[in-house]
């Protein structure tokens, strides 16, 4: 939890945003790829086959519109927003627990995040805080969207005239690099319980939420 955000903010020190969002997606692409092999007997399929309906209109939506008329500040606050609610909300108000067909609805806003934001897990993060999902659960089902949400990215950017071949080598690197690092967190996975793995996830999730209202105070 919070190692897309985390590559994508350290990639931004070294290349250009129009060319670290690309080259990012692919990297997630195989580092998710490998966790959902690892947890594939985990996948909460019934929620992932609403939102994969929503991810690809959400995608031609960011693709042919957004680009131009909504401002990155824009997700940036959605995203603050959520994260907000889930980790500091007072326990009498609802957790973001939605059913599976209202997961749509998801995927339609994370296509949307992956084309102009680039790192989705924080996005879609709030709503796996909820009793029903073991610490399996949550990292196999979000890894197999956030998989989904990276695979759309590309057709998005070859159309957009990003240049994927010229950067072979670097991607390559980085995606035997995480999928060394999915193997190491998963073996850290089985050795932590349930409660403790949501509090850190807590955590993590506020961090992201910190990092991007520094984005956003920043600019």
């Amino acid at each position: 939890m919070g190692g897309g955000i985390l590559l994508l903010s350290m990639m931004t020190f070294f290349m250009p945003i129009t060319m670290a969002i690309p080259i990012h997606g692919i990297v997630q692409l195989v580092s998710n790829s490998s966790r959902v092999f690892y947890l594939r007997n985990y996948v909460k399929w019934k929620f992932y086959k609403y939102y994969i309906i929503g991810l690809p209109f959400g995608a031609t939506v960011s693709t042919f519109l957004l680009m131009k008329l909504l401002e990155r500040q824009h997700i940036y606050i959605l995203l603050l927003a959520l994260i907000s609610y889930a980790v500091f909300k007072p326990k009498t108000l609802p957790d973001l627990k939605l059913k599976p067909s209202l997961w749509i609805f998801i995927g339609i806003s994370t296509g949307i995040s992956a084309v102009l934001v680039g790192a989705v897990g924080p996005l879609i993060a709030p709503f796996f805080l909820r009793d029903d999902f073991e610490k399996e659960q949550i990292i196999g089902t979000k890894a197999i969207m956030q998989m989904s949400a990276h695979l759309i990215k590309i057709p998005a950017f070859l159309f957009l005239n990003f240049s994927y071949s010229e950067h072979i080598p670097l991607t390559f690197m980085m995606g035997i690099s995480a999928v060394i690092g999915t193997k190491v967190g998963i073996n850290i996975l089985d050795k932590v319980n349930n409660e403790l793995f949501k509090k850190l996830y807590k955590i993590f999730l506020a961090i992201a939420g910190f990092r991007i209202l520094y984005k956003l105070i920043s600019g």
